[in-house]
């Protein structure tokens, strides 16, 4: 695997895809810093090997130009995280792109402006991507939340560097931490997979299966499997045309001798609301006009176990509505465990959009090995599939 680390910047040009896309509020102010802060160790290594960096990303999804998606709206806070002055250009491709790369000087950075507002970079469009490619000397992807997308940035780009490409730190640290899970891991290996549906999750729990020793499902995806096996989960949501792969995957976890352990109680609700009527449940026992909204004491009680039991933690979906305040105590409670597993020596890797978002707001994201920056693309990577990103750089 390349990285930066094998590449001097000297005197170079590093044209870097950087993840960019960040959110901003109604007066256009980066409201959530992550991904500028996670590309700052690989811009500031080319910066100080004497290099430049030329910085391209997207930013939403423009239709047509709007102003509110230009990267002029984040060049300040760049600016400011980096600790370098940051020059923007107004576009990303075309004689202004040009000449701002041309006169750039060693330990300078210059944005580009969102690649989206270009068509041709969501078509792959080989063109464009050798116009891109005229800006740098090397080409550096450090870009995870883009890596499964044949975009012309992410992964066409690649090509015009046959020698000179290579991943960024936050790249490499993803793949690693992935395969860390998946392949060079530490027994007993555990997936923890929550969220709301089976539907979105049934290629990664059919390839997890090869490689964990427990399975926990936890969340909106538990109802389906506990109404497969004949329980009540009265108005909890399910997916009722899943309830025979709900069985045929926990048939094929038995057959490779997998232990999945589902909630065995709930805090159910009478209402999808933070001001519902709440009581402790069965989870195969729910009334009807109730809902499981959080894992309850007991199941709180068997996840503890097992995940202070486990060496390698992959950590997927909430175990509950924990945007409502009275249905966020089961996810609290297991980033907890993992947090203490992680102390006691275990590696945890934390990834998928709900997850993450979870670490961030209960000040978990210090407490475990390492957060996911990319949703779409991590679980593509659990799923077993090649990511394109990642090939243009490998190939």
């Amino acid at each position: 695997m390349k990285t930066i680390d094998d590449f001097n910047f000297k005197d170079k040009k590093a044209l870097i895809r950087v993840d960019f896309n960040v959110p901003l509020n109604d007066n256009l102010e980066v409201t959530d810093v992550t991904r500028i802060e996670a590309a700052k160790p690989t811009i500031l290594k080319i910066l100080e090997d004497g290099g430049s960096a030329i910085l391209m990303s997207h930013l939403g999804r423009p239709k047509d130009h709007e102003p509110e998606f230009s990267l002029k709206n984040i060049a300040s806070k760049v600016s400011e995280i980096i600790g370098v002055q940051v020059k923007f250009v107004e576009d990303c491709v075309g004689t202004k792109a040009e000449e701002a790369s041309a006169a750039l000087e060693s330990g300078e950075i210059l944005l580009l402006e969102n690649l989206r507002y270009h068509d041709a970079e969501t078509e792959g469009n080989e063109d464009f991507a050798k116009q891109l490619a005229n800006l740098g000397d090397i080409y550096v992807n450090d870009a995870f939340g883009t890596a499964h997308r044949a975009h012309a940035s992410t992964t066409i780009v690649a090509q015009f560097f046959p020698e000179n490409k290579c991943f960024g730190y936050l790249l490499a640290k993803e793949i690693e931490s992935i395969d860390k899970v998946l392949n060079d891991n530490e027994k007993p290996v555990l997936a923890i997979l929550g969220g709301a549906k089976v539907s979105s999750k049934i290629t990664v729990i059919e390839n997890v299966l090869d490689k964990v020793d427990d399975l926990i499902i936890g969340g909106g995806m538990a109802y389906t499997f506990i109404k497969a096996q004949g329980g009540e989960v009265g108005s909890s949501i399910c997916e009722d045309d899943k309830l025979d792969l709900a069985l045929d995957i926990l048939k094929q976890a038995k057959a490779k001798n997998v232990n999945v352990h589902l909630p065995v109680d709930v805090l159910a609700a009478d209402s999808f609301s933070e001001f519902a009527n709440t009581k402790v449940e069965p989870i195969n026992k729910i009334p009807d006009g109730w809902q499981g909204l959080d894992a309850g004491p007991k199941s709180l009680e068997n996840f503890k176990q097992v995940v202070l039991n486990s060496k390698t933690i992959l950590w997927n979906g909430p175990l509950g509505v924990f945007e409502m305040k009275p249905f966020a105590n089961g996810t609290i409670e297991l980033g907890n465990f993992i947090d203490e597993a992680t102390q006691k020596g275990a590696f945890s890797l934390v990834g998928g959009g709900d997850s993450v978002a979870a670490v961030k707001q209960f000040g978990f994201e210090d407490k475990v090995s390492y957060v996911s920056t990319g949703g779409g693309a991590m679980l593509e990577m659990l799923e077993g599939k090649e990511l394109p990103g990642i090939a243009a750089i490998q190939n």
